[in-house]
């Protein structure tokens, strides 16, 4: 009896962002435009599985999902005492990550899409690094996200159990997403770090702030296309609408049926967004 193998390979790679060395878990699949992918705060690559497993998309794309420092795989670098300050997520370093990342894999014009963290560094990518990637895609993405600081004491606090963050995360999916898909999704988010949350959302709802800077992007450059999901309660559709509108050629969607975590709490109904963009983009 033949074993059943994903056609998905994991690999690890030495990258140097700003001077310190890390060790990166990253996975890939397919061939053709290469797809780098984005997970969400205090989350992984094991959110994009089930597009990794996907034929439609690997018959015509290369996706690299990797898992940030200090998130899933990939450890805290070993040449730093990282356990003396608490983690944080800055927009230097998260800018300076996907930079070595392409530039390490030698990525040729690369379509980028993240979700939530991911969604906003999309449009952050495109102002500062305008060109690096051929489209960059913004799942959940806002302007800004300032107000949802104010839980932030909650995501790292003693007599706060693990089981709260997963529970808030599983509030964030629509209610027809299935079940399982949701409890798959949820159950990530109890493996992360226990810092590592509160962290990443410093620069999910501190430091992204598109206020000023929004009409400064070049579309020429670096396409921008932002989808929000009908359900999403953090980065709402109208908070992904006003983004867009501040950028000359720029498009939104609204994901219909789905939360924050599209591709992970209803794999289908994203699919049904996402494949087609990839296709509209990689065309050009």
């Amino acid at each position: 009896m033949s074993a059943r193998l994903a056609e998905v390979t994991g690999r690890y790679l030495y990258l140097d962002v700003l001077g310190v060395e890390y060790r990166v878990y990253f996975e890939q699949a397919g061939q053709g435009v290469p797809v780098v992918l984005q997970h969400t705060a205090g989350c992984d690559s094991r959110q994009w599985r089930h597009v990794l497993e996907d034929p439609d998309f690997t018959s015509r794309y290369q996706l690299v999902a990797a898992d940030l420092p200090f998130h899933g795989r990939s450890l805290p670098p070993q040449s730093q005492q990282w356990w003396t300050e608490e983690y944080t997520l800055r927009q230097d370093f998260f800018l300076a990550f996907h930079v070595a990342l392409v530039e390490a894999l030698e990525l040729e014009r690369p379509i980028y899409a993240g979700c939530s963290m991911g969604g906003h560094l999309a449009p952050d990518l495109a102002l500062h690094h305008p060109g690096l990637f051929r489209a960059a895609i913004g799942l959940e993405a806002a302007l800004n996200s300032h107000g949802v600081e104010r839980i932030l004491p909650w995501l790292y606090h003693p007599r706060i159990g693990n089981d709260s963050k997963p529970a808030l995360m599983h509030t964030l999916c629509a209610p027809q997403s299935p079940e399982a898909y949701k409890r798959e999704t949820t159950y990530i988010y109890s493996q992360g770090a226990p810092s590592v949350f509160k962290g990443d959302l410093h620069y999910y709802a501190v430091e992204h702030d598109l206020t000023e800077d929004a009409q400064k992007i070049d579309t020429s450059r670096t396409e921008l296309h932002i989808l929000n999901g009908e359900y999403d309660w953090s980065a709402f559709p109208a908070a992904g609408e006003a983004l867009a509108a501040e950028v000359d050629g720029a498009t939104f969607t609204v994901m219909e049926g789905v939360g924050h975590f599209p591709m992970s709490e209803n794999p289908d109904v994203f699919k049904s967004y996402f494949l087609p963009l990839l296709d509209r983009v990689s065309s050009r």
